[in-house]
């Protein structure tokens, strides 16, 4: 009878082994030389890159090594080296898990009591819980709002990625155009002092209104510096915005079409504005989908008013003598009824309700305060660009015609050269106040607004589905 017991006991142990598929653990170590070493090669050349790209620019071709990058392809190079996207990418991982979790179904359980001493005694219970009142289908209903939470979190991750490269990109670019205004106002400036040297010496002007130039000169001077300066700054930030050293934009030029023409105010209606802002900041859908969650565990923490069951077949060997029962168990409801986590969920529900509606009260101030900002620099803008205009197209004109004939001196015509050059940097001032209020007005709807920007940020984008190669090997 002994040996019968342990054949029985040896059965059960085998099929609960067999049943078990054991997942045994894989050390992914982490290397501080190694990462360091892979970061510093980063670069705008990298092979893996040109792959992502192509999978994300919806069948346009792409010369490789690209040598122009413009705002779409950089904002795709940052969510391939961004680590920001792969934390977020990590989060969605944990609640797709999450969902899996909650999806499982509890283990059945199975107990034995061998007799000792006695081999004569044996008894053996087997209980498959029951789950009642649809906690299972709230649970998962819950792990996927969360899901939906984490994507839109991702989404956004990628959007303020995108954000900051516009950012740096701008930057960058304005401040090239400053350093080429700056050396033709140098330029300029150095021959008002060769003019009135020459006149200085013949005696036709004072000494201090030659000092006074030489004077603009060296501010001149000054200001190239800090603009070289400014420069530097701009392209580390731009390579930081990526996600790879300044050496990796060695060599490449960087482009911006429409820089020179944001678009009109009449082509922004604020009507539309409100509803993007409302309907496509990704914040928002994040809160509704939280919303949503803590809607689920309510409704999980209601069912959990009634108990589950367990119940099972039992089997007893005693003194050669079979004995087979069924039983039935259960949690009886008398000294609660879970109020207390009923309550908390129904809490944490008003609070996600409060929380979404004040998102929404936020996201409808600012982009109204944005779409004001950029409707007032839009005008700065046009009368900057009308000043210009004039400037350059009469009386810079008129001045250059007099004085091939006769009718005017150079000293009159640099003047007027002066006064274009401090007209083109109080327009280049205004142009970068609209670009930023365009920018600020993108980010309070999340969407481009500029027609030849096309990088819309979608949970399902491929942008963020496709995993970069880099990061998966």
């Amino acid at each position: 009878m002994h040996k019968k017991k342990m054949r029985i006991l040896a059965l059960f142990g085998t099929v609960m082994l067999a049943g078990c598929a054991v997942r045994r653990y894989q050390a992914v170590p982490l290397v501080p030389t190694e990462s360091a070493s892979k970061l510093d090669s980063r670069s705008l050349a990298d092979a893996g890159l040109h792959a992502y790209l192509e999978k994300n620019l919806a069948g346009r071709s792409t010369p490789w090594p690209l040598r122009s990058w413009d705002l779409e392809t950089l904002s795709l190079a940052a969510v391939y080296f961004n680590p920001a996207i792969e934390i977020a990418r990590a989060r969605v991982a944990e609640t797709e898990a999450a969902i899996v979790t909650a999806g499982a179904r509890p283990n059945p359980t199975l107990s034995v009591a061998p007799g000792i001493p006695s081999p004569y005694l044996l008894s053996l219970d087997f209980e498959v819980p029951i789950e009642t009142a649809g906690k299972r289908e709230h649970r998962i209903q819950s792990a996927r709002s969360l899901d939906q939470a984490a994507r839109f979190d991702l989404a956004d991750s990628a959007w303020k990625i995108r954000s900051g490269i516009r950012t740096a990109l701008l930057n960058y670019l304005l401040a090239t155009r400053s350093l080429d205004l700056l050396h033709s106002d140098e330029q300029i400036r150095t021959d008002q002092v060769q003019i009135l040297t020459t006149r200085f010496s013949v005696g036709e002007i004072p000494r201090p209104e030659v000092d006074l130039a030489r004077i603009e000169l060296s501010k001149a001077h000054l200001t190239i510096r800090t603009a070289e300066g400014q420069i530097a700054d701009a392209k580390a930030a731009l390579a930081a915005a990526i996600g790879i050293p300044v050496a990796g934009l060695e060599g490449f030029d960087f482009t911006w079409s429409d820089l020179d023409s944001p678009p009109n105010a009449e082509s922004l209606s604020a009507g539309q504005i409100q509803r993007d802002a409302i309907l496509n900041r990704l914040d928002v859908r994040r809160s509704l989908a939280l919303y949503a969650a803590a809607e689920a565990d309510l409704q999980l923490e209601i069912s959990k008013q009634y108990p589950d069951l367990q119940i099972g077949p039992g089997y007893t060997y005693e003194e050669k003598n079979n004995f087979f029962t069924v039983g039935l168990s259960t949690t009886l409801p008398l000294l609660n009824r879970n109020q207390g986590p009923i309550a908390e969920a129904e809490a944490r529900r008003k609070e996600a309700s409060a929380t979404f509606l004040q998102k929404q009260a936020q996201v409808i101030s600012e982009s109204e305060h944005a779409l004001a900002l950029y409707t007032s620099a839009l005008k700065e803008l046009e009368e900057a660009d009308h000043s210009l205009r004039a400037l350059q197209d009469t009386q810079l004109q008129v001045m250059q015609r007099a004085v091939r004939l006769g009718e005017e001196d150079r000293l009159a015509l640099n003047a007027v050269e002066v006064e274009s050059s401090v007209v083109a940097r109080a327009r280049l001032d205004a142009l970068a106040r609209a670009q930023t209020a365009l920018g600020e007005l993108e980010d309070a709807v999340q969407r481009p607004l500029d027609p030849g920007d096309s990088f819309p940020i979608k949970p399902e984008s491929p942008a963020l589905t496709t995993q970069p190669q880099e990061q998966t090997r």
